[in-house]
C-alpha cells in the first residue's frame, strides 16, 4: 500500500525546508544522483572504448611520405613515370612505388584495409593448393568479410552473404565479386583524392636535374 504524508501530523523541519526552498524531497534527490552516477559511468566507459579504437587507428598515421622511407630510391618514379599513374588505378598499382605511396596515401585516410584486401585476393588467386587455399580463404574471409571483423571492408549485403555463401564450396574465385566491389570503391573514391594530394602531386611537379656540362 503506498505511503501517504498525514497533513494533519507535524513534518520533520527539513522536509518543510524543502518544500519552502523548491528543492525535490530526498528520496527524489538521492534518485537523480544515482542516476546521474550510472550516466556518467557509461559516458567513461565509452570514452575509454573510444580512445581504444582511436589509438588502434591513428598509429599508422602522420605524414604519407615518411611512410615511403623503407622504400628504394631506385624504385622512385621519374616525372613521366608517374604522370602515367594518373591515367588508370591499375596503372598505379602495376608499379612498385606507386603502390607503396598509394597504401601511404590510404593509411592517412584510415581505409587501407581497402587495398590490403585487393592485395591479399590477388595472392590467393596464385594459391595452387587446394588445402592452403582453403586456409587462406578463411583467413581473408574472417580479417576482411565477416562482420566487426578487425579490417571489415565496406561491402553492400548481396556481395558479403553471397561471398560468405562460396565459402562453403571455396574455388579460386569466391573473393571475385568482394575484390572488384573494393576496387571500384577505391577507383571512385581514394584514387581521385590520391591524384590531388600533396604527395603524387610532388612527384609530378618534382624538378628534373640540371644537365651536367
Amino acid at each position: 500500500m503506498p505511503f501517504f504524508r498525514d497533513p494533519a501530523k507535524p513534518q520533520p523541519v527539513e522536509f518543510h525546508a524543502e518544500i519552502l526552498l523548491g528543492a525535490p524531497p530526498r528520496g527524489l534527490r538521492l534518485g537523480v544522483s544515482l542516476q546521474r552516477r550510472h550516466t556518467m559511468k557509461e559516458a567513461k566507459d565509452m570514452k575509454n572504448r573510444l580512445g581504444i579504437f582511436r589509438r588502434r587507428n591513428e598509429s599508422p598515421g602522420g605524414h604519407p611520405a615518411s611512410k615511403l622511407d623503407k622504400v628504394p630510391k631506385s624504385l622512385k618514379p621519374t616525372v613521366e613515370e608517374a604522370l602515367k599513374w594518373g591515367e588508370s588505378l591499375e596503372k598505379l598499382l602495376q608499379h612498385k612505388y606507386g603502390l607503396a605511396a598509394f597504401r601511404a596515401f590510404l593509411r592517412t585516410e584510415f581505409s587501407e584495409e581497402n587495398l590490403e584486401f585487393w592485395l591479399s585476393c590477388e595472392d590467393y588467386k596464385k594459391i595452387k593448393s587446394q588445402s592452403k587455399m582453403t586456409s587462406k580463404a578463411k583467413k581473408i574471409f574472417a580479417e576482411y568479410i565477416a562482420i566487426q571483423s578487425c579490417k571489415e571492408v565496406n561491402l553492400d549485403s548481396y556481395t558479403r552473404e553471397h561471398t560468405k555463401e562460396n565459402m562453403q564450396n571455396i574455388t579460386r574465385s569466391c573473393f571475385d565479386l568482394a575484390q572488384r566491389r573494393i576496387y571500384g570503391l577505391m577507383e571512385k573514391d581514394s584514387y581521385p583524392r590520391f591524384l590531388r594530394s600533396e604527395l603524387y602531386l610532388d612527384l609530378i611537379n618534382q624538378k628534373k636535374p640540371s644537365p651536367v656540362l
